[in-house]
């Protein structure tokens, strides 16, 4: 009995012991005012954006300001949320008024900006009560993530107009925050969301795992199909990071672009097709190559860093601090490129929720983030006047009118990054592919994830395999009619925006079938002929 009593007190010692000696968690401090804020950023951009808007806002004010940061993941499970917390809200908004029964008609009609005048007279006037209303989600503002979620937010209804530009007309304009660049838009027409910071897209790689590899260092995005890169490039799941889609998307425009060109600029609709086409075939040999598809967008540069892979595409802050980080520790194996005329430069926005409870700081959260002295944050040194205090952010600030002061380069992270001169920048054309966008990801993951070990059997088999067989087998890997230009604008968009999403599963169930049975094929071709 003695025994067993002592075996208990010590396995109870085992378990309390971490709880026992860590760190006591400092409390927040007391504030007199709160903001609110969801965000995909990380800890090192909430850190000194706190800091630095509490500084700002006790000059503006003489008030003390905190941020309540939320943190659910990336920018997909955020909007999952809000989607979620304000369907709910709504729904206690609507029925606590009498004779207003929840019905689906209801519900899939507040957030509808589309609705269609033979439209159910309550799905009109359910929408109409949502943007008269203050239905809150608890939450003031949303920072960071791509541009497409915030259009998608803004249609819905679920971010307000901020008073920013009316407050500082000078700021909106083409010499410091333009509306659009390289066809990108910056900020919404009517003031839901404003572009914060600009990220591009580009390959980080290993030196080190190049040699190894007997591989050049890539310049382009077609350099990452060699076969000599199977099982060394990483890859994000575009259906769960945006910005792996985003740089997806980029690859097709870069070649609709090039058909574009070597036509003369006629045949508008053809070079779409083709480019497209030809877009996802790069997308499947990068695919092919992919040691995998991770959740998170942030796998990739630390195992190009740990040299588990040799190179692998993600967003340009992580592939900058990334390689900072390695250099700092007295190496410089890491290297970060942009492919020439093959990325964009994207903005990520910032936006007041609807019903926002703490409204007033709200706006001026919003406006700090615009303003030159939190600019300065994103691509200052630490510890330089004006800087963060202890991280390098290592991301290109919106304003214009920031890489106009010469004066900063010395106190920049990054003082030759000029985003605004690039001389030859990937003109983003939305009227081909940004409708497109979720369809995209779809067809990547029925493509290229639902199918990987058959895709990477095939791949292998095609590269060992003799000319003649590589060549037929090749053609029967790329054929990829089911997921052309014209499918995916017809069956598969009307598929995924249909309310039955059991159709959306049969469809991708179908579609990953057809893929495994097709890279099978290619790779019995590879193999012996048949």
């Amino acid at each position: 009995m003695l025994a067993r009593l002592g075996l208990g007190v010590a396995l109870l010692a085992v378990v309390a012991l971490p709880f026992a000696v860590r760190p006591a968690k400092p409390a927040l401090a007391p504030a007199d005012d709160t903001v609110v804020v969801i965000t995909p950023h990380n800890e090192a951009i909430r850190s000194e954006f706190a800091r630095g808007f509490a500084g700002w806002y006790r000059a503006r004010t003489g008030r003390t300001a905190r941020v309540d940061w939320r943190v659910l993941g990336g920018t997909s499970e955020i909007t999952r949320f809000l989607e979620s917390e304000y369907l709910a809200a709504f729904r206690l908004h609507w029925t606590r008024q009498p004779g207003k029964p929840w019905s689906t008609e209801v519900q899939a009609g507040f957030t509808d900006n589309r609705l269609a005048p033979q439209a159910a007279p309550e799905a009109r006037e359910a929408r109409a009560a949502f943007l008269a209303s203050e239905v809150s989600c608890g939450i003031d503002v949303f920072f960071g993530g791509g541009s497409y979620d915030y259009v998608r937010e803004a249609a819905a209804g679920r971010i307000v107009p901020a008073r920013v530009r009316r407050a500082h007309p000078e700021w909106f304009d083409d010499a410091v925050i333009p509306a659009r660049f390289t066809g990108e838009q910056y900020r919404d027409e009517a003031d839901r969301w404003f572009g914060n910071v600009i990220s591009s897209y580009g390959i980080l790689y290993n030196v080190d795992a190049l040699a190894r590899l007997g591989l050049p260092a890539p310049q382009a995005w077609s350099d990452l199909a060699d076969p000599r890169y199977a099982g060394s490039l990483a890859l994000a799941d575009p259906t769960k990071s945006s910005s792996m889609a985003k740089a997806f998307e980029n690859m097709i425009q870069q070649q609709i672009h090039a058909h574009l060109a070597a036509a003369g600029g006629a045949d508008e609709a053809q070079a779409v097709r083709a480019g497209w086409r030809d877009g996802l075939r790069l997308i499947q040999r990068l695919a092919a190559n992919a040691r995998y598809f991770t959740d998170s967008s942030q796998k990739p540069p630390i195992d190009v860093a740990q040299g588990d892979c040799a190179a692998g595409i993600c967003i340009d802050f992580y592939g900058r601090a990334q390689a900072g980080v390695v250099a700092n520790r007295g190496a410089s194996r890491l290297v970060f490129v942009t492919p020439q005329g093959g990325t964009v430069n994207s903005v990520d926005p910032i936006a007041i929720l609807r019903g926002a409870p703490h409204r007033e700081v709200a706006e001026l959260f919003v406006e700090y983030t615009l303003t030159l002295d939190a600019q300065k944050l994103w691509n200052f040194q630490p510890g330089v006047p004006g800087g963060p205090e202890r991280f390098a952010l290592r991301r290109l600030p919106v304003r214009r009118d920031f890489y106009a002061h010469a004066e900063w380069k010395p106190r920049r992270s990054d003082p030759d990054a000029a985003p605004f001169d690039d001389p030859a920048p990937l003109v983003y054309r939305p009227e081909w592919t940004a409708h497109l966008f979720r369809e995209l990801a779809f067809v990547v993951r029925v493509m290229c994830l639902d199918s990987h070990a058959e895709l990477q059997a095939a791949s292998a088999a095609i590269a060992a395999a003799p000319p003649d067989r590589r060549a037929r087998a090749n053609a029967a890997l790329a054929e990829l009619s089911a997921v052309d230009y014209e499918q995916v604008n017809g069956s598969i968009r009307r598929t995924l925006g249909a309310k039955n999403k059991v159709e959306e599963v049969r469809m991708a169930t179908e579609l990953g079938g057809r893929f495994r049975r097709q890279y099978r094929a290619a790779e019995a071709i590879a193999r012996d002929g048949k």
